[in-house]
């Protein structure tokens, strides 16, 4: 799986002086999704979206094309007429077209919003504040911030299960139980030089680069390349996203962060606030969704797409029927 990780840029995106058009970035290359499905259980009171007629973009790794089908299922099955428009690629050029208009309801990560939108250069650690900030930050663009999912697609590291249980490994301050010849690593080039990065991580940890992990122990690849790698032996410990599905079709252990050092990445629905005004209902038919998104569940829907090789819009589908938010 190739997976576009622009929403990990460090600094604010900066704006474009010609418009992104949704033809021009191949938006929606997809041909867009129908469904004839029925809002269902609770939220089949919910008043319908009459007269709503929205675009939904996301990003195109695959995490964000579930989100945005998710979103697009949703909104279809409780009545709105909803333009498709998935899959763009980038996070700059999917802000870019929610701030043109383009688009109106987008699936976000706080962190992307908080560093990458806003060029804020310090995330906020707890999960809740930051999703506050970044809430009444954006309120000033015209958006407003439905309520987070408890998912967090943040940085971590991965390691075989048998590694783990050698040492006794669960969290980051777990690595000085490695011995210095042990502690052997996977990383991208990005990862190695960013200031929420690798080195940044060790210091936070009580860890020295070049003394505790000597330069020798590391091995700078690609993203995808890295799980592979972790698998097979070539290093004992890889950079991986915390909601990857190649965590769990690899049998990976991920490390917490009990110093909260990454930035937390949690999603939530992003709806231009003249829409939302008119259409509040939004919230009452997403947020329960959002609620059901945590780090287990990305986990396994990721895998039906990258490792099973499913449609995402089918994935979404399925797993929405499968949690009575739909018929």
């Amino acid at each position: 799986m190739t997976r576009q990780r622009m929403r990990r840029a460090t600094g604010a995106v900066v704006a474009v002086t010609t418009v992104v058009t949704l033809s021009s970035c191949g938006l929606g290359t997809s041909g867009g999704l129908t469904t004839s499905a029925k809002l269902a259980g609770p939220l089949a009171s919910v008043k319908k979206l009459d007269g709503l007629d929205i675009a939904v973009g996301s990003k195109d790794f695959t995490e964000q094309q579930i989100l945005g089908k998710i979103a697009v299922i949703m909104l279809q099955s409780g009545g709105a007429k909803v333009k498709d428009f998935t899959a763009i690629p980038g996070s700059a050029a999917s802000r870019q077209a929610q701030l043109t208009g383009q688009v109106q309801l987008i699936m976000e990560y706080t962190g992307t919003a908080w560093i990458t939108y806003m060029g804020k250069t310090d995330p906020i650690a707890d999960s809740r504040k930051q999703y506050e900030a970044v809430k009444a930050e954006d309120a000033k663009n015209g958006f407003t911030w439905l309520e987070p999912a408890p998912m967090n697609n943040t940085y971590s590291l991965g390691m075989r299960q048998d590694f783990a249980k050698k040492y006794g490994l669960k969290d980051l301050s777990d690595l000085k139980k490695v011995p210095v010849g042990e502690r052997t690593f996977c990383i991208e080039s990005e990862f190695a030089n960013r200031n929420d990065g690798f080195q940044p991580m060790l210091k936070a940890y009580g860890m020295t680069y070049g003394k505790d992990v000597p330069t020798g122990n590391i091995r700078k690849m690609d993203t995808g390349a890295i799980y592979s790698a972790i698998d097979q032996k070539v290093c004992n410990l890889g950079e991986v996203f915390t909601t990857d599905g190649r965590i769990k079709s690899l049998h990976l252990d991920v490390m917490s962060d009990s110093k909260h050092f990454f930035p937390n990445y949690n999603v939530s629905p992003v709806v231009k606030t003249t829409i939302y005004d008119t259409y509040p209902q939004i919230a009452q038919i997403l947020e329960p969704v959002v609620k059901k998104l945590d780090n287990d569940t990305l986990i396994d829907l990721n895998a039906r797409v990258d490792v099973e090789g499913k449609d995402p819009g089918k994935v979404a589908e399925e797993w929405l029927k499968s949690e009575g938010f739909i018929e």
